[in-house]
């Protein structure tokens, strides 16, 4: 394959591109030189999702790394928060979670982040393509070896998202999980065993749940009206709480009520903003610029300080950030954590409903009928 010179697998703010065309294993190992390079780095974190093509690339990855003198601590099959929660908890100076979330299955990419798990600048991110389409790389003295950390990246991992719910509060509601047959699988039953351990009982039902490169269910991407009846059906059938969807990198979940409607996610930001604030009264809640009243309205009556961002997680880390927000939340169901550093997270949003329900004993759909009714929503148009 020839390779022009220009790398249009670059995009806005993460790697993206068609395999074969925009991105193979030689790109692969020239953005994981420039990326050590670039950051001068000596502790890279690493990870991959689901596809068929990701542990080939992260293994070119972490040459690209080693090469440029730098250590990789590998995280194995994981989602996207699993990278962000290893570079902050390691201390490391960059992570690379090998991904292409919910694209199309003839695609892949990479997330990239610097040290405390934050976004790279502009700036950071253009250095890292201009290196990489330079291709002018001279091999470390001292090549660096990779660290097999899976074990340890998910122990701390899990430990981080337990720690926002209360689990002697969980009832054992029975919840639908479809993990879409991407990186959320492992992670769930990780996360099953580790809440049975401290005597909560659970009552998951599981849709898809192991990773499988093929997809044979489709992209797992919930955003899209025709795979909501994965799901939907699923929770009516088991007449369960409520369900759950990921995307590939599970850095995204979607709620379904008790009836299987699908929760739009204007009334989800809403729904945290005030379990946030009920844990912190007078924090700020940070969100995007679509479909805000019920946010704005639901800050206001809990005490809180609503500031908007422009829509895109390197914009609203930033705002957070900048605001010492407590949780950010994006209409998209990307919602960020202040104890999370900063980050966005798919899977804490779930656990924190689920607490919610089994707190107030009501359901989903009870929980949203208020707002729905002084907030109607047509979505985003």
């Amino acid at each position: 394959m020839s390779i022009s010179k220009t790398l249009t697998c670059f995009k806005a703010y993460d790697v993206r591109g068609k395999l074969g065309e925009e991105l193979n294993e030689e790109i692969a190992y020239r953005i994981g030189h420039a990326t050590a390079h670039s950051l001068k780095a000596n502790i890279v974190v690493l990870g991959f999702d689901a596809r068929a093509t990701s542990p080939n690339l992260a293994k070119y990855v972490a040459r690209g790394i080693c090469d440029a003198g730098a250590e990789v601590l590998e995280i194995g099959l994981t989602g996207t928060e699993e990278m962000y929660a290893a570079v902050s908890e390691f201390g490391a100076c960059a992570g690379i979670e090998v991904t292409a979330s919910h694209n199309p299955i003839e695609y892949n990419g990479m997330k990239i982040v610097k040290h405390g798990s934050q976004p790279l600048s502009d700036q950071e991110f253009a250095d890292i393509k201009h290196l990489a389409e330079q291709n002018k790389f001279i091999p470390s003295v001292h090549p660096r070896l990779l660290t097999d950390k899976r074990r340890h990246a998910r122990k701390t991992y899990l430990e981080k998202i337990m720690g926002f719910v209360d689990l002697q509060s969980l009832k054992p509601l029975k919840i639908v999980i479809n993990s879409g047959n991407g990186a959320a699988g492992p992670t769930i039953d990780a996360l099953h065993q580790k809440i049975e351990e401290n005597r909560i009982k659970t009552n998951f039902i599981y849709v898809n749940h192991d990773p499988d490169p093929t997809f044979p269910n489709g992209i797992p991407n919930p955003m899209l009206k025709e795979n909501w009846s994965a799901t939907a059906d699923a929770v009516i059938s088991e007449k369960a709480h409520f369900g759950v969807a990921f995307d590939g990198d599970f850095d995204r979940c979607f709620l379904f009520d008790h009836v299987g409607n699908f929760i739009p996610g204007e009334y989800v930001v809403g729904l945290l903003s005030e379990v946030c604030l009920c844990e912190e009264q007078g924090s700020t809640i940070v969100h995007d610029p679509r479909v805000v009243w019920n946010t704005l309205d639901i800050v206001s009556k809990c005490g809180g300080h609503a500031v908007a961002s422009k829509t895109g997680h390197a914009f609203v880390k930033a705002a957070m950030r900048e605001n010492g927000a407590i949780y950010g939340g994006e209409m998209s169901a990307h919602h960020y954590f202040r104890d999370f550093f900063y980050c966005d997270s798919g899977m804490i949003p779930w656990l924190m409903i689920w607490e919610l329900i089994s707190k107030t004993n009501l359901s989903l759909s009870d929980l949203i009928l208020e707002r729905k009714a002084c907030f109607p929503s047509s979505g985003e148009m």
